[in-house]
């Protein structure tokens, strides 16, 4: 099983960046999709961006598309979150999540391992 940890996340504001890791140990992620999921309180877990790793395809909630980018970088065995145009609304804790099953996908369970999560918190 693969092990997760966030890190990166932290305080700023309105417009500005921030880029969250997600550092994976215990399996290589070359053959996981990978994905990011927020939760604010109050709220369910909702999906944010996904890469695949059978073709590298990107997916993202229609929230952020063209604002965030997900990347991974295999050797260093960690996927990426770029934030840029950040919004208060984008406060939430942010997880990763790795997943084997075939497609991968956009619902929390379809991930089987997940990370502790990283608070992002954006003020106006």
């Amino acid at each position: 099983q693969v092990q997760l940890a966030e890190s990166g996340g932290g305080l700023v504001q309105a417009g500005h960046s921030l880029r969250l890791s997600c550092a994976a140990s215990g399996r290589t992620i070359s053959s996981y999709h990978m994905g990011w999921f927020r939760q604010a309180p109050g709220k369910e877990r909702e999906f944010v961006a996904s890469n695949r790793w059978s073709d590298g395809s990107t997916t993202y909630a229609d929230s952020v598309k063209g604002r965030f980018t997900i990347s991974r970088d295999n050797a260093k065995n960690t996927v990426y979150l770029q934030m840029n145009s950040l919004k208060p609304e984008d406060t939430a804790v942010y997880y990763c999540a790795a997943s084997r099953r075939i497609g991968g996908g956009i619902r929390p369970d379809q991930y089987e391992a997940w990370g502790q999560g990283t608070q992002v918190t954006v003020s106006s």
